[in-house]
């Protein structure tokens, strides 16, 4: 019957049925024909579970930050920031399309979401990019992938689900994604030159030079401080130990604010009045597939979901970086059908428990969680932020392919494979701030 219910999970998200009731429908037919003997289980059994998991004050954090990034992402707080980045790196061929890296990498650590880094960042940046000639197509891509930074770089909504379903340090899991999050940033970077290298419409800034320059970067980095002021305080409140995730979102909140309504003059109390909306919205989707999903994977464990898929692994071969590889094609194909949010909370119950069977250390198969939903994000047939980016762009999904395979194949790619392969690279900052064991 487990079998069956996988795949009722399967054709619901293909017919494109809301994912939270394609995670009902599977509980559904578990809860009336599964068990040893096909008599199904009491709802007694799996409802009560469901709410007591999400009695959890980690999660409080995920509204926050929510919240936090519709804010900023109306407060015209990216502006500052891309004015600054612009200055020190926007004057080279390819240059505009690294400020835009580097400003999502920046605003999405702030955020935490894809979706309002890509907004805000793509909204400034898009007429930028058309007027210095860039294809409408390698605009569209290289923002869309870039946007995906703020999954990597701390904080991240997702994570936090994963070590809250995982039951590890949220700490832990946001510093194992730091330096696979600097390893993409570079990638997407070099990538980005490299689709412009030969384009004779690609315009490049002329160059600035001395008191200029230092005039230039005072007066933008200044103005630019304020948001810059935000990630160090959330970040240094969270590794410095001062504050808890939680308490750092609720900070983000509280500072975002004054910052977009008086300092940048961007957010309005109709547009902080249309954030609380949006955010209470959003945050209810969550919470309503966070809740479907406890169910399912109480069901699956109870099921031995875990133990057959990782007899089906062992079956093809009993190294287990080989099992680790599919595991890795697995979430891969996961990020295909359905949204970053989901196939966490869906996988985490299902294949933690292989993980440690295995050996392998959590929070390193936290790096890997935090890449693969990332990836997933950019590849159809879901892709969410990837039809974003083109709508956003103005740009044909056919157009946007192209260079869309070329940072998959030369910067998600590799980072994964580095991800995967050397763990150390992951759990080298839990290991050196948090004491976490190789």
């Amino acid at each position: 019957m487990i079998y069956i219910a996988v795949l009722i999970l399967l054709f619901c998200l293909m017919l494109g049925v809301p994912v939270p009731m394609s995670f009902m429908a599977s509980t559904a037919w578990l809860l009336f024909f599964g068990g040893p003997q096909g008599a199904g289980y009491q709802t007694s059994m799996v409802l009560p579970y469901g709410f007591s998991s999400m009695n959890s004050i980690a999660l409080i954090s995920i509204a926050l930050f929510i919240m936090a990034g519709g804010i900023m992402e109306r407060g015209r707080i990216g502006e500052k920031l891309i004015n600054l980045v612009d200055l020190l790196v926007g004057r080279v061929k390819g240059g505009l399309g690294v400020v835009g890296t580097i400003s999502c990498a920046v605003f999405g650590s702030i955020t935490g979401s894809a979706c309002a880094t890509l907004s805000c960042i793509g909204s400034i940046m898009f007429p930028r990019l058309r007027e210095a000639g860039y294809p409408r197509g390698v605009a569209a891509a290289v923002m869309s992938n870039a946007s995906l930074l703020g999954m990597l770089i701390p904080p991240n909504s997702t994570l936090i689900i994963f070590a809250w379903i995982g039951g590890q340090s949220i700490l832990a899991c946001f510093l194992s994604t730091v330096i696979p999050g600097l390893i993409m940033t570079a990638l997407i970077c070099v990538v980005n030159c490299w689709l412009v290298r030969n384009n004779p419409d690609v315009k490049v800034n002329e160059p600035v030079h001395g008191k200029e320059k230092m005039r230039l970067f005072k007066e933008r980095g200044l103005s630019a401080l304020p948001a810059l002021m935000l990630p160090v305080i959330v970040l240094g409140g969270i590794y410095g130990g001062i504050m808890t995730p939680t308490e750092a979102a609720a900070v983000a909140v509280v500072y975002a604010i004054p910052t977009g309504m008086f300092i940048y003059r961007g957010l309005t109390w109709r547009g902080l009045w249309d954030s609380l909306v949006e955010s209470a919205v959003t945050t209810g989707v969550v919470m309503v597939m966070l809740y479907s999903v406890m169910m399912l994977s109480r069901l699956y464990i109870m099921e031995d979901l875990p133990g057959k898929m990782l007899g089906l692994f062992r079956s093809v071969s009993e190294n287990r970086w080989i099992i680790l590889f599919m595991i890795n094609i697995f979430l891969v194909i996961m990020g295909m059908l359905m949204d970053d949010i989901s196939s966490v909370t869906l996988g985490t119950p299902i294949l933690m428990p292989i993980i440690i069977e295995l050996g392998f250390n959590p929070i390193h198969y936290a790096a890997i969680v935090g890449v693969n939903t990332g990836l997933g994000c950019i590849t159809p047939p879901a892709a969410p932020v990837l039809y974003l980016g083109g709508r956003l762009g103005n740009a044909p999904i056919n157009e946007m392919m192209g260079p869309t395979l070329w940072i998959i194949a030369f910067a998600w790619v590799p980072t994964l494979l580095i991800t995967t392969y050397f763990p150390r690279l992951s759990l080298f900052l839990p290991h050196f701030l948090l004491g976490t064991p190789w």
